[in-house]
């Protein structure tokens, strides 16, 4: 039995454990007064974490750096003022769909999703630019203001962001590579649920700098496999040495003690191994043996089979089962001795007893979950050749992993989408299986090569090739299975990231006192350029309101998910003002320049205290 430790608790042991669940980057090892190698917190790395400038520190420990880590880590605790306004036009089903396509920088995105989504994400997962030489990769600036950094050299996308190559000779390839990932992993981690996983694709070039970074963001103890994937079939002979034909994919856990596998489900081929030849009323079983080695030596007895057989277990053998223990298993029919009942004993394993999840190996092979010259050609079929991706991934090898960790309600997100792999394998598992999970999609507008064959068809960058991918693959698995898809959810709101919403004197309304400034601007605080719904969806954002929550608009006013948000942003008198109260919101927003009079803006607080007291108020 236990003792009773008979002392309290040791208060380091607990503050230690705290952070490390916190900030699992700030653990590492160090050497005590007595030289012996002991565990810490980095209190530099700790004090960057809770600080919003760069902060320095010589001390020696294990640790993996490189330049520039610490402004990464920065950047990637930096607020950003930035809005994912909503594109009606390019959705598909706006009004109904829990799925989002979202256009932008996947590291400011990802900073907008995180207290919105924090701890809702059930699997991420992710092929980020595989660092090969030629790849073009995001570089986020460390150093200028927002109006330097977008005037620097003009290598930019419409959002603002910087595309380069990221050559070997430039003497920064791992660097660089290593700076855009770091961010975008440490704000990744916040969304997963306790119980949720991440998967990445990743080659050669970078698999060990990834392993170390992944340590350190999600702590190695959550690691949870490098899965190998056969992506290719045959040879290229034009190699020097070797033809590479696997990718790996690591995958960690947000808490691995509370990570659960689904397993793989079992194939008829397995099913198919279980008979019932003595018609046991348990059903269908096959026989395994009842010896094992090395042997326990209280275990060697001998058994007498019923048709009179002397059976002693092999040579350095004993049975599985002692005495007693075997005498159970007898009278309960769990023993077969063979049809005349003279065969060496085994045990009959029962296919209902069997677990249902066969536990997933490391390598998965092409055959199994497709390779990538299979996913060229079937991106090919659906776009009639008028799309090419560089080693697209299979449908099924992302369907394996949902497969693996996901549920039926589960959130997926993929920041690196590409073209929109990850969305046709939700929607094509959600065919198979009745499922309701729900895509949050994420790509950069990387535009597309001037002679590529999807430019020549019309698509001016990947997103419009990821948006017409979802609408082509729902509109296949609907009707591949019309009976058991009328439900199933294959639309999609894009959402597309710009600058904020608000004019610069509504976040530095200090910066303009005593300085001339434009009337108008003072009054209005809002971009003449935006609408009332985006407006909403910062709104959504600001009270964190999943973006996919269903929207019901009733000529100016917009009620979100019910009545649990109610929003108005055009002009508004006491009588409108009652009406939005007498629905008891928990959240009512307006403008602070929609009141038409004085009245109207007296009369608001008491409207509210009289009619929903609870409701939280606020204006833009």
């Amino acid at each position: 039995m236990d003792k009773l430790n008979m002392c309290t608790s040791s208060l380091a042991d607990g503050n230690y454990v705290a952070l490390a669940a916190m900030f699992p980057n700030t653990v590492t090892e160090t050497i005590d007064e007595n030289g012996e190698v002991v565990r810490a917190i980095d209190a530099d790395i700790l004090a960057q974490e809770i600080n919003t400038r760069v902060v320095s520190g010589k001390e020696e420990r294990y640790q993996f750096t490189w330049p520039d880590k610490r402004k990464s880590l920065l950047l990637a605790n930096q607020p950003i003022a930035a809005a994912l306004r909503p594109c009606r036009e390019e959705s598909v089903d706006f009004d109904t769909t829990g799925n989002l396509y979202i256009e932008g920088d996947n590291l400011d995105v990802l900073k907008l999703l995180r207290e919105t989504y924090l701890n809702r994400v059930k699997m991420i997962y992710i092929d980020p630019p595989y660092n090969t030489g030629n790849d073009f990769i995001y570089e986020d600036d460390f150093s200028e203001d927002t109006s330097g950094f977008l005037q620097r050299d003009g290598q930019y996308d419409e959002q603002g962001n910087r595309l380069m190559l990221n050559l070997d000779s430039s003497g920064r390839f791992h660097t660089d590579w290593l700076n855009m990932i770091f961010p975008r992993l440490r704000v990744a981690r916040d969304l997963l649920t306790e119980d949720g996983v991440i998967f990445i694709s990743i080659d050669d070039n970078e698999v060990e700098n990834l392993k170390k970074l992944c340590n350190e963001v999600f702590g190695s103890q959550n690691f949870v496999a490098c899965v190998i994937w056969e992506r290719a079939y045959s040879p290229v002979n034009l190699k020097k040495h070797f033809s590479e034909n696997h990718d790996y994919i690591l995958c960690y856990a947000k808490n691995i003690e509370k990570l659960i596998c689904n397993g793989l489900s079992r194939n008829r081929e397995a099913n198919d191994r279980y008979s019932n030849p003595d018609n046991d009323l348990r059903g269908k079983w096959k026989s395994s043996d009842l010896s094992v080695g090395p042997a326990v030596q209280c275990n060697i007895y001998e058994i007498i089979t019923p048709s009179g057989r002397k059976v002693m277990p092999p040579s350095g053998y004993s049975w599985r089962l002692n005495k007693e223990r075997f005498r159970e298993y007898v009278n309960d029919n769990r023993i077969w001795f063979g049809d005349a009942g003279g065969n060496v004993p085994s045990i009959k394993r029962f296919l209902s007893e069997v677990k249902q999840g066969i536990t997933p190996m490391t390598i998965w092979k092409y055959c199994d979950v497709g390779h990538s010259q299979k996913a060229s050609q079937d991106l090919k079929k659906l776009f009639d050749e008028k799309a090419q991706f560089t080693y697209p991934k299979p449908v099924e090898l992302i369907k394996r992993m949902l497969e693996l960790y996901s549920n039926d309600d589960s959130l997926i997100l993929d920041f690196f989408s590409g073209s929109a792999t990850t969305a046709h394998s939700v929607m094509q598992f959600n065919a198979e299986d009745g499922g309701n999970r729900k895509f949050i999609m994420v790509q950069l507008p990387e535009v597309c090569p001037p002679d590529s064959e999807a430019a020549k068809a019309g698509y001016k960058n990947i997103c419009e090739i990821g948006k017409e991918r979802i609408r082509r693959a729902s509109a296949k698995i609907k009707a591949d299975s019309p009976l058991t898809t009328q439900n199933l959810d294959t639309g999609f709101r894009v959402l597309k990231l710009d600058s904020s919403n608000m004019k610069d004197v509504y976040y530095t309304p200090d910066a303009y006192a005593g300085m001339e400034y434009d009337i108008e601007g003072l009054v209005n605080n809002i971009k003449s350029d935006r609408t009332a719904e985006d407006l909403l969806f910062q709104v959504m954002l600001d009270r964190n309101i999943p973006l996919s929550s269903k929207i019901e608009q009733d000529g100016q006013i917009f009620s979100v998910d019910g009545n649990y948000l109610i929003a108005c942003f055009g002009k508004v008198d006491t009588e409108l003002i009652t009406e939005i109260a007498k629905k008891k919101p928990y959240f009512a927003v307006f403008r602070d320049n929609s009141f038409t009079n004085d009245s109207s803006l007296v009369n608001f607080e008491q409207v509210f205290n009289t009619y929903s007291p609870k409701t939280i108020r606020k204006v833009l």
